[in-house]
C-alpha cells in the first residue's frame, strides 16, 4: 500500500473532489482511509437520561484508496510513487516510497 497515515492525499473523485486532507486512519482489509476534514457524516445520537438533549455527531467517514492520490512533500505536486530499495553498510535493506516526478524519497 503506498499511502500511510499521515501523508497528505488529494480526493479524485466523489463530492470531495479536488480537495486535500491528512490521512487519520487506514483500513488495510478494506482497502479504505478517512482522511481529515473529508467525507463528513453525521450521527444522530440519542439521550440516554429523561430531560438531556440528543447530539449530532460529526465524523470522517473512510472511503476507498484508489479514489485518491498522494501528494509529494518535497515537490508539492499529485505523484505515483514508487518503492526504492536501498542496503546500508551493515547490510540491512531497507524500502522506501519515491516520487516518480522529483526522485526524492518520501518517508
Amino acid at each position: 500500500m503506498k499511502i500511510k497515515k499521515n501523508d497528505k492525499i488529494k480526493v479524485l473523485s466523489g463530492k470531495d473532489k479536488g480537495k486535500t486532507g491528512k490521512v487519520l486512519q487506514i483500513f488495510i482489509n478494506k482497502k479504505r482511509a478517512s482522511v481529515e476534514g473529508l467525507n463528513i457524516l453525521i450521527k444522530h445520537m440519542r439521550s440516554n437520561k429523561e430531560g438531556e438533549k440528543g447530539q449530532r455527531i460529526e465524523f470522517p467517514a473512510p472511503f476507498d484508496m484508489s479514489n485518491m492520490v498522494l501528494i509529494c512533500p518535497k515537490c508539492g505536486k499529485t505523484a505515483k510513487t514508487r518503492y526504492k530499495i536501498i542496503k546500508s553498510e551493515d547490510k540491512k535493506i531497507k524500502k522506501y516510497r519515491e516520487c516518480k516526478k522529483c526522485k526524492q524519497i518520501i518517508d
